[in-house]
C-alpha cells in the first residue's frame, strides 16, 4: 500500500509547484483522486491554469495532505483509457454540478479537461 491511500478519502490536499515564468513556489488546494499509489488531478480551468502549466514546465511538485507532505513527479495525461480512468475516480468523490461561471459542466470536468498524474 502507497502511503496516499488512507488518504483517498480527505477532500482536498496542497500542491506546491514551481512557476513556469517566475521560478517561485506555488502553492494551491485542490481536489484529488488516488488509485494504485498514484494521485491524479483535474484542471477544471482547462489547459490554461496556472498551476496546470508550472507542471508541465517543472514536473517536480510538492504535496501536502493531512500533515504529510512528500515531493512527486507530476505527468500529463495523454492516454485516453488513463484520462477515463481519471475521470472516473474524480467523478465517484465528487458530485457538483459543474461550474457556470466558466461553462463548465460535469461530464467535461469528469472527461474532457487536462488532468494530471503525480507519481511518488
Amino acid at each position: 500500500m502507497s502511503w496516499l491511500e488512507p488518504y483517498a478519502d480527505v477532500e482536498c490536499c496542497d500542491i506546491i509547484t514551481t512557476g513556469r515564468r517566475s521560478g517561485q513556489p506555488h502553492e494551491i488546494e485542490i481536489w484529488f483522486g488516488v488509485l494504485d499509489g498514484t494521485m491524479y488531478l483535474i484542471s477544471g480551468n482547462g489547459p490554461t491554469a496556472d498551476w496546470y502549466r508550472n507542471l508541465l514546465a517543472h514536473p517536480d511538485v510538492t504535496v501536502k495532505l493531512a500533515g504529510d507532505e512528500l515531493v512527486g513527479r507530476a505527468r500529463d495525461i495523454t492516454d485516453p483509457a488513463e484520462r477515463r480512468l481519471c475521470g472516473d475516480l474524480m467523478g465517484a468523490k465528487y458530485r457538483w454540478g459543474g461550474d457556470p461561471d466558466i461553462g463548465l459542466t460535469y461530464d467535461a470536468w469528469c472527461y474532457e479537461v487536462p488532468a494530471i498524474a503525480i507519481e511518488f
